[in-house]
């Protein structure tokens, strides 16, 4: 991956935090900086914690068919909130359907990004 893409992504995640920080009440980014600084942290999370935390908790995952896979995705964003200063979520509901919309802003946004390259 070469630096443009690298970029592409990153504003792609910022423009999905800002479309979802839009719709969901008691989701707040104070200002863009914030807004760069959370996708940052989320991409960075994404990349490194989240696969070793899935793998910790897969017996319990296919147990409960997915859900802890669906909690492993909502505390870690829910983690990103509380690290990244000016970030805010309100409940964990609130953290819940954040991360669904999060994932599908995000994953139609580098669908669409990845069509017009």
């Amino acid at each position: 991956m070469n630096l443009w893409q690298l970029a592409g992504r990153l504003i792609v995640n910022v423009f999905a935090l800002l479309v979802v920080e839009f719709v969901i009440p008691g989701f707040e980014l104070a200002d863009i900086q914030t807004t760069i600084v959370a996708a940052v942290f989320i991409g960075t999370v994404n990349t490194f914690i989240k696969p070793i935390v899935q793998i910790v908790a897969l017996p319990i995952s296919i147990l409960t068919l997915g859900l802890a896979a669906f909690l492993v995705n909502v505390g870690l964003l829910w983690l990103v909130a509380l690290i990244v200063p000016g970030f805010n979520i309100d409940s964990f509901l609130t953290a819940a359907i954040a991360s669904i919309l999060l994932a599908l802003v995000s994953a139609f946004l580098h669908k669409v990004a990845k069509d017009k390259v």
